[in-house]
């Protein structure tokens, strides 16, 4: 079944039978280590990364194939988390970044509950391979 359109959001069906509407996905890219520490502690304080920044970075359907490019290339054992954006309430705000493109930041810890999907994200000979119904 293609996905539905309405009010310019994609609608899509994920393995758990619910359709995703309102806000788009938005995805972390984390090495799997630091994703499992965050699942058994229940609170995902970010990466290195985001410790130094004070914020979680995360990227659009539309930036994290970019993103892995710029920022994870030749890293293996990774995992692409996709979180329903509007789940993160007003901690998440969209803020001018790479050539000012706006980007998507969390300014507060994440429950690992509220990852709507986990895929692991390998190594292909032109860069990672991600699940195709990223955007």
């Amino acid at each position: 079944m293609p996905p539905r359109v309405r009010h310019g959001f994609r609608f899509c069906r994920w393995p758990s039978g619910d359709m995703s509407g309102g806000m788009p996905l938005i995805y972390k890219i984390c090495p799997e280590p630091l994703w499992r520490e965050a699942e058994a502690a229940g609170l995902f304080r970010g990466a290195p990364v985001d410790l130094a920044d004070g914020f979680i970075h995360f990227s659009t359907g539309a930036q994290v194939r970019e993103t892995a490019a710029r920022h994870f290339v030749g890293q293996g054992g990774l995992l692409l988390i996709a979180i329903d954006d509007a789940a993160l309430g007003t901690a998440l705000r969209y803020e001018p970044s790479r050539g000012g493109a706006m980007f998507p930041h969390l300014y507060a810890p994440l429950d690992p509950k509220q990852a709507r999907w986990i895929a692991p994200l390998p190594r292909g000979e032109g860069g990672h391979v991600f699940p195709e119904d990223v955007a």
